[in-house]
C-alpha cells in the first residue's frame, strides 16, 4: 500500500481488510556519550516511523554494529537496555536481532507495527487549507554537535535529551483522535526536508512561519557560533530550489529549519475545525503544540518561509 514513490518514513503491506503491515528500521552512530541514552534514543527514533504512519509498533529487532575489541561489554549491555526499555514503553515486544562486529559503533532496530488500511497516514495526505503543527522542538542535531565540540551546556543536553527520549504515541494517538492523514516525524532532513516531502507528495504549498517554530533553547546561540551539522548543510542545500522566502531571511533560522533532527517531533495537518481540539489533546498529554504553518494550493512542491 505504501512503498518508495511518496519518501513515507516506512512500508505498509495489506495482511487482511482489517490489518496492514508497517516496516521500518533505522540505525546511527552515537550522538550522546552515555550508553544507555544513546539506546534508548536510537530505539525512540526508530519506533517514531510506525507513529507517523498512524500506526502501533508490535515487535522490534535490535541492529547491532559493535567494536567488541575497542569497548567494554558493559557498554553494550547498556546500550541494548536503553533500548529494550524503550520498546517496552512503546507498549512493542523485543524479539531478537543481529548483531556485528564493527570498528563504528552503530545500534538501532528493525520494527513492525500495525495500521488499519483505511487509517494510513502518508506524505501524500495533506490537503490545502490545513494548519501544520508541530510537537518538539527543533535543535538537536545543533546541540549534539556542540556536545561534540565540548561546547553543549548541561542544560542544553538535558534538554534535547529530553526531546530525543519522547515517544511519538501520545501524538500519534492525537492524529487518529483528529483524522489526520496527512503527517511525518521530523528526523535527518530536519523540518525543512521533511516538510518538502509532504508539499511534494500531497501536491501542496506549504508556508512555515518562522516565528512560530520553535527551538530548544541555546540551540540559536550555537549556530551562530557555527555548530551546524553538515547534514543540516546538506538538507539546506538540497531543498533550496524549492525553498522561498517571503520578509528578511535570516541565514541562521534557514539553518535551524533545516537541522538534521534525531527522533525529533510529528508534522501533522489537520482541519481548521480540528486544530483547538488538537492542542488541548496535546496538552493534555504534556505536549506543547506549535501551529508553525499551513498548506495552501499555490506553489505546490514548494516550502514558502515566512519571516
Amino acid at each position: 500500500m505504501v512503498g518508495l514513490g511518496t519518501a513515507d518514513d516506512a512500508g505498509v503491506f495489506r495482511l487482511t481488510d482489517e490489518i496492514a503491515l508497517i516496516q521500518t528500521l533505522d540505525f546511527f552512530t552515537p550522538i550522546v556519550n552515555d550508553p544507555y541514552l544513546f539506546g534508548r534514543i536510537a530505539a525512540v527514533n526508530a519506533l517514531s516511523d510506525v507513529y507517523a504512519m498512524g500506526g502501533r509498533p508490535l515487535t522490534a529487532m535490535n541492529i547491532c554494529c559493535f567494536p567488541v575489541k575497542d569497548l567494554p561489554v558493559e557498554t553494550f549491555r547498556e546500550i541494548l537496555r536503553g533500548g529494550m526499555d524503550a520498546v517496552h514503553e512503546a507498549g512493542a515486544v523485543l524479539a531478537g536481532g543481529h548483531s556485528v562486529e564493527d570498528p563504528e559503533l552503530k545500534y538501532g532496530l528493525s520494527v513492525t507495527g500495525v495500521v488499519h488500511p483505511q487509517k494510513i497516514v502518508t506524505n501524500s495526505g495533506l490537503k490545502a487549507g490545513q494548519a501544520l503543527v508541530l510537537t518538539k522542538p527543533l535543535g538537536t542535531g545543533v546541540i549534539a554537535t556542540a556536545l561534540k565540540a565540548g561546547l553543549a551546556s548541561p542544560a542544553a543536553l538535558e534538554q534535547a535529551v529530553a526531546v530525543m527520549t519522547a515517544l511519538n504515541a501520545p501524538a500519534a494517538e492525537v492524529m487518529a483522535a483528529c483524522g489526520v492523514s496527512g503527517a511525518t516525524d521530523i528526523t535527518g532532513f530536519g523540518l525543512m526536508g521533511h516538510a518538502l516531502e509532504l508539499a511534494q507528495g500531497s501536491g501542496v504549498g506549504v508556508e512555515i512561519e518562522a516565528a512560530r517554530v520553535p527551538f530548544i533553547p541555546e540551540a540559536y546561540d550555537m549556530a551562530s557560533m557555527g555548530l551546524v551539522p553538515l547534514g543540516s548543510h546538506a538538507n539546506k542545500n538540497f531543498c533550496a530550489s524549492k525553498v522561498i522566502t517571503r520578509g528578511e531571511a535570516q541565514e541562521i533560522t534557514l539553518d535551524l529549519l533545516a537541522d538534521a533532527q534525531t527522533s525529533g517531533g510529528m508534522l501533522m495537518g489537520l482541519d481548521p475545525d480540528q486544530v483547538e481540539r488538537a492542542l488541548a489533546l496535546l496538552a493534555e498529554r504534556g505536549i506543547v503544540g506549535a501551529v508553525v504553518g499551513r498548506t495552501v494550493a499555490e506553489n505546490p512542491g514548494t516550502i514558502t518561509v515566512v519571516f
